[in-house]
């Protein structure tokens, strides 16, 4: 008769410990803001000691740098995606269609763009620069494209309108989820393409 075999559970991944990292550390980081949050808070959440915690980030801020780079990441999928439609109003309902696939605790990186103050000069320069190529510039370009087309009109700046189009739609982002995001989604678009202005 032989026995059975014990069940070695398998070892996780680098990469799969790392975004586990990032999920926690995001959603302390949301809630109690970055000198609210300890990385011993952060390995408790996690289920890691502090020394595996500081074997994957050297320290506090280079772990919320790493949110915030790990949430452009997903920004430039969107772009890209956005990119392969015909039309402005095609491109932002896919970019609102990503937005809403999303549970607003998933976009933790936009949440936390005014903590990053907190992070040392260099460093914030370094993202900032990375965040603006990506998904401003992304956005700008795609805006002005549609400007040149007649889509959109021409007394304001591609920049302008794209302040615009973020500040619209970050009730998608933020606060807990509700089940009349969709249709929210469909009306902050309009307000954007059409204005709120009767005609």
């Amino acid at each position: 008769m032989s026995s059975a075999r014990p069940t070695v559970p398998p070892v996780p991944k680098i990469t799969d410990t790392r975004q586990r990292i990032l999920s926690e550390a995001g959603k302390l980081f949301v809630s109690r803001g970055y000198h609210g949050v300890s990385m011993r808070e952060v390995a408790l959440a996690v289920g890691v000691t502090k020394p595996a915690l500081y074997h994957h980030y050297a320290d506090k801020e280079t772990l919320f740098v790493a949110i915030l780079e790990d949430s452009v990441g997903d920004l430039e999928s969107i772009i890209k995606q956005m990119g392969q439609q015909p039309d402005l109003r095609a491109q932002l309902r896919s970019l609102v269609g990503s937005l809403l696939a999303q549970s607003p605790d998933y976009w933790v990186g936009l949440q936390l763009a005014g903590e990053l103050k907190h992070v040392a000069p260099e460093r914030r320069a370094d993202f900032e620069n990375h965040y603006r190529r990506v998904w401003l510039g992304g956005l700008g370009q795609m805006i002005g494209e549609a400007m040149e087309r007649g889509e959109l009109r021409r007394d304001l700046s591609p920049a302008d309108l794209t302040r615009a189009l973020m500040g619209i739609l970050y009730p998608l982002v933020s606060g807990p989820a509700h089940p009349g995001r969709e249709a929210a989604g469909e009306s902050l678009l309009a307000v954007f393409l059409e204005g709120a202005v009767p005609r």
